[in-house]
């Protein structure tokens, strides 16, 4: 592997996400690498309407997107303050996690990720993300446990 100029992680609220961004952050301090974390939302299923379902709520359409960035802003309010000091970059993406960071892969040096996110059994040691990233990512990949 070369120079690591630039490192990717995503993040989708879990623990083990959060424990990807710390490990990601370490790794570009330590290379002097800049870090973008990137999560992705998916726009809501659609609800019936009545008398099957209810109605939606205000902003339901966009509810998803509000709260990816809640997260991102949450998970990188202390990175700020951490030295030493790293340039962190954001980013939300609407899709499906596997394939928005594959596509990410290619201009990343390494790609970090949760074992597992909020998904899948909790007997799984590796998420169906992160293994799909394992197999086609077009950079290293990292999986924190």
């Amino acid at each position: 592997m070369g120079e690591i100029k630039l490192i990717i992680v995503g993040v989708d609220g879990s623990d083990q996400s959060k424990a990807a961004l710390d490990w990601a952050y370490g790794e570009a301090a330590h290379h002097g690498a800049r870090l973008t974390v990137v999560t992705i939302w998916s726009p809501p299923a659609l609800t019936m309407s009545p008398p099957y379902g209810a109605l939606p709520t205000e902003g339901y359409e966009d509810q998803p997107r509000t709260d990816a960035l809640a997260l991102l802003d949450r998970f990188t309010a202390e990175l700020g303050a951490r030295t030493p000091a790293v340039e962190v970059r954001t980013s939300i993406e609407e899709g499906h996690p596997a394939k928005v960071l594959i596509e990410r892969s290619r201009e990343a040096d390494l790609l970090v990720v949760g074992s597992r996110g909020h998904g899948g059994f909790s007997g799984m040691l590796l998420g169906s993300v992160s293994q799909h990233l394992v197999a086609h990512a077009d950079c290293p990949v990292v999986v924190i446990r």
